[in-house]
């Protein structure tokens, strides 16, 4: 299934800080870099050749000596603190340019929101201030009201509306030159600086410019706009909005406007109150949990219904609203020297009888409260709504993910007519800064040739052949290639509605089709049900007390059937005691159907973890991998997975895989650590302890590459990272590189490895369309030509069959490659790399090796319940650089299970 293009990251300066360097690696490594990207070898030949469109619009440039002019802004208020607000910054310069137009000779500028604008050739001068005047509307406050939202004077009138003034002082200073002729230097491949890349980012921050002047929502790249018809509500009050993303690229073709259809996660805007019901999945709201909706809500921006005004939620009120009082200051009569008095009302009664405003709902509620912290401001509920485009930043759940992909898929047709009509309709060009560089965009897709692999032949049981016909195949009369035997096993069931004597029984015929021996399971586990409503880690204790006292000795294997579908909270307790504890393979099912091809997939995961091989590459099989079959070879799978752009300080799971058994690539080993939040780079490659030792990832996975490789130790290693952007490329190379290097001395050897270094990357905005074909591309085209990099060694690969909604190429960068794979031979590899997957029948979209980094580290991740760290980040104050917060290692896994595929 196809994911949706979400946008998850939070919206980013245009100049990025400066990378975090792993705490055990010193920074000048990263000053001198010993290593940097290759360019490209040569182009592939092999395949078919077929037509192509991609989502790039071909850009023209006809000012080439242009030169851009970046000037620092610095914005203070009347108190001469600095403003970085976001919001506010835009209206500041705005209101600048509609007053001092004249003093900047009318020069239009291209403003980042922040701290730098922009000019196609400099203003009159290096330096200016100006002071700037802005108006916002507010209602008129009075003493002892709940709010600002406007209170009665004695005789109860509606209060008028007034404008309050903020004045500003801006100093505007020039910085820097940027040329545009930077960018044709790159597009020829002879960019020897960053002068193109920050050219580039200019005309980015000029695209998102105009996206915030049509009032959009701003994430990165990608603008959303305000229309409900482009809302998808996808349960527990978040709703998906489709937008775009636009950027522009160089590219071998030239420089390309990329445009492709994005989403991103907004709260659900309307009434509260409907909010709160949708997000705890309840419909009365007498059942709602406050405590949860005050964590929810804060922060949260609203309008009020009867003075339409905005605010930003503080809290909730600690009484319900025919309870919350306030003092209210009132004069006896009209007269303004009428003496003054204070009442105490409650904050009911203030809007039904001095706003004449009918509370029908929210008397028992609490209120909301949108003021300071000594001086609070309460609304009703039922008065106030979420605006819109509030970003939502949490994880979604499976089933709102799901639903999201569901209804916000779009056919190939359909996406191009989607991405062609907003290029029409956008008219980037018509832009003043844009047209200062003479600047026009094509209107029509990018033409392209690529070309189809041939989907490699595949091995199964009883050495027959299995050729993949459109990226799929399947197991139906044949046998698994190195089935294992199932001797001592039982079934737990945790509370689920399931026969899992009916279970066990069809396993074992399914199995025994399949070539596997399953013998009757030593005993069906019930849980006790005095445990359902105890906690999940009780649960789990309380079921392996069972397993222990009905088992006649530890199982190799325990079948665990869960209550829910999906994200059970059993799960990770489960693991974790099971693997890091016990060191029993688990496989945790939750059968909707129990039919042949399901207990199939259910079986290929159980023989992988046990040591069984499924199938292998034709050419694995029988030892002929061009420059592996002669030479000891190790793979690796790198990847880091972060919490949620929400949750700023749950750990981040690196995880490395590295194959096993040369000269096959088909059976890994992972290595899991936790790591500081939101840090890209491993800094657990290499880890040496006091005592002399190494404790690091690589070791680790060196040390068995050598043990189920005959005493062979790996003389190349073709590394696969995953999640990386271009900007930390030559960290990978300088930093990670130089770790697993030092994790090879380690073991007393001198002689290094050839290294073949490939970062493969899936979130991308490229797409690819057949010219003529209302189908996805094949399984197995590749594109490297045209919109390719000009000069690094680059190409696009589609190995998998989209089968609903719009294939997303995976877009690989070769980084280093000393062992000096042809560019067809390293294609060749890749493609095949996508069908070593022992997990399932189709080619997948990315090579196994990656998938399986991911799912390790998304295993072993929930070993540690991280939400209770995150639950209370918000009520923290920030953590300053000079804090070091500890991070909760993983526990380590058990022996008996260190070197299976227990991700599988």
């Amino acid at each position: 299934m196809e994911k949706t293009d979400i946008e998850e990251e939070s919206g980013t300066p245009p100049l990025p800080p400066p990378p975090t360097i792993p705490t055990n690696v010193k920074p000048e490594k990263a000053a001198t870099p010993k290593r940097s990207v290759i360019s490209r070898r040569g182009v592939g030949t092999d395949g078919r050749h077929i037509s192509l469109l991609t989502n790039h619009f071909r850009v023209s440039m006809n000012v080439i000596d242009a030169m851009f002019y970046q000037y620092s802004v610095s914005i203070t208020s009347e108190d001469k603190r600095v403003v970085d607000g976001k919001g506010i910054g835009r209206k500041v310069i705005d209101r600048l340019y509609l007053t001092y137009s004249s003093e900047l000779d009318g020069k239009k500028f291209a403003y980042d929101g922040e701290k730098s604008l922009y000019t196609v050739g400099p203003l009159p001068q290096n330096n200016f201030e100006f002071t700037v005047v802005v108006d916002e509307l507010l209602a008129r406050s009075a003493k002892g009201s709940p709010g600002a939202n406007g209170s009665p004077s004695g005789n109860g009138k509606r209060p008028k509306r007034s404008f309050q003034s903020k004045t500003f002082k801006v100093a505007i200073s020039y910085a820097a030159k940027i040329p545009l002729k930077s960018i044709v230097l790159a597009l020829k491949g002879s960019e020897v600086d960053n002068n193109a890349q920050d050219a580039l980012r200019v005309l980015d921050i000029v695209l998102r410019q105009q996206a915030a002047t049509r009032g959009c929502l701003l994430v990165r790249q990608s603008f959303f706009h305000d229309d409900s018809r482009h809302f998808t509500d996808v349960g527990g009050g978040v709703t998906g909005c489709r937008g775009f993303h636009s950027s522009f690229r160089t590219t071998q073709g030239g420089l390309s406007l990329n445009m492709d259809v994005s989403t991103t996660m907004i709260l659900t805007p309307g009434p509260v109150i409907d909010f709160l019901l949708a997000n705890q999945n309840i419909r009365d709201p007498r059942y709602i949990n406050w405590e949860k909706a005050k964590r929810m809500l804060k922060n949260m921006r609203l309008k009020t219904k009867h003075s339409n005004m905005e605010f930003k939620i503080t809290g909730l009120s600690e009484k319900p609203c025919n309870q919350q009082q306030f003092p209210l200051k009132m004069r006896n009569g009209n007269d303004a020297n009428d003496e003054e008095q204070t009442l105490e009302i409650t904050v009911y009664e203030y809007f039904t009888k001095h706003r004449g405003i009918e509370l029908s709902v929210s008397a028992y509620m609490p209120c909301l409260n949108v003021g300071k912290p000594k001086r609070p401001n309460y609304l009703p509920l039922e008065l106030c709504s979420l605006v819109s485009l509030q970003r939502y930043t949490k994880a979604l759940s499976t089933m709102q993910r799901s639903t999201l992909v569901e209804k916000s898929r779009q056919k190939p047709l359909d996406r191009i007519r989607t991405v062609t009509d907003a290029v029409r309709n956008y008219k980037h060009d018509e832009d003043p800064v844009l047209s200062a560089c003479g600047i026009s965009i094509d209107r029509q897709l990018t033409q392209v040739d690529g070309r189809v692999l041939e989907a490699p032949k595949l091995k199964v049981g009883n050495s027959e052949d299995c050729i993949p016909r459109n990226g799929r195949w399947n197991f139906n009369h044949k046998k698994l290639l190195t089935p294992v035997r199932i001797e001592r096993w039982a079934v737990v069931n945790f509370s689920a509605r399931c026969d899992t004597s009916h279970l066990s029984r069809e396993l074992i015929n399914c199995g025994r089709n399949k070539g596997i021996l399953i013998e009757r399971p030593y005993n069906l586990i019930e849980e006790d049900p005095q445990s359902r409503r105890a906690s999940p880690v009780a649960r789990v204790e309380n079921m392996f007390d069972l397993v222990r006292d009905k088992l006649p000795g530890p199982p190799e294997f325990l079948l665990c059937v869960l209550p829910e579908k999906k994200n059970s909270e059993i799960y990770g307790p489960w693991k974790r005691k099971s693997l890091s504890e016990f060191g029993i393979v688990t496989q945790c099912i939750s059968p909707t159907k129990i039919n042949d091809q399901y207990l199939t997939n259910v079986l290929l995961k159980i023989n992988t973890k046990l040591g069984g091989t499924n199938s292998l590459l034709a050419i694995e099989h029988t030892s002929r991998i061009p420059l592996i079959k002669d030479t000891p070879t190790m793979i690796l799978g790198m990847d880091v997975s972060h919490g949620s752009p929400g949750q700023a300080d749950v750990p981040s799971i690196a995880a490395v895989v590295g194959s096993q058994c040369w000269p096959l690539i088909s059976r890994y080993r992972a290595s899991v650590r936790t790591q500081s939040p939101k840090v890209e780079m491993i800094d657990a490659l290499y880890k040496p302890l006091a005592n002399g030792n190494d404790d690091g990832m690589i070791r680790e996975l060196l040390v068995d590459f050598f043990q189920t490789s005959n005493g062979r130790k790996p003389t190349q290693i073709v590394i696969f990272r995953d999640g990386v952007s271009e900007s930390q490329f030559n960290q990978v190379l300088n930093i990670e590189l130089e770790q697993i290097i030092k994790a090879y001395q380690h073991l007393g050897e001198v002689d290094f490895p050839k290294f073949t270094v490939i970062v493969a990357q899936k979130n991308h905005h490229t797409k690819l369309f057949q010219d003529g074909a209302p189908e996805n591309v094949p399984p197995g085209t590749v594109v490297d030509t045209k919109i390719v990099h000009p000069r690094n060694y680059d190409f696009y690969m589609c190995a998998h069959a989209g089968m609903i909604g719009t294939s997303r190429p995976a877009h690989y960068h070769v980084l280093l490659d000393e062992i000096g794979f042809s560019p067809d031979d390293l294609q060749h590899l890749i493609h095949s790399l996508s069908y070593v997957y022992q997990r399932s029948t189709t080619a997948i979209s990315i090579v196994a090796p990656v998938c399986y980094a991911h799912l390790a580290a998304q295993q072993m991740g929930q070993f540690i319940k991280f939400e209770d760290l995150s639950e209370t980040s918000s009520s923290k104050t920030s953590i300053t650089i000079e804090e070091t917060v500890p991070v909760p290692e993983l526990p380590r896994l058990h022996e008996n299970v260190q070197g299976s595929m227990f991700f599988c």
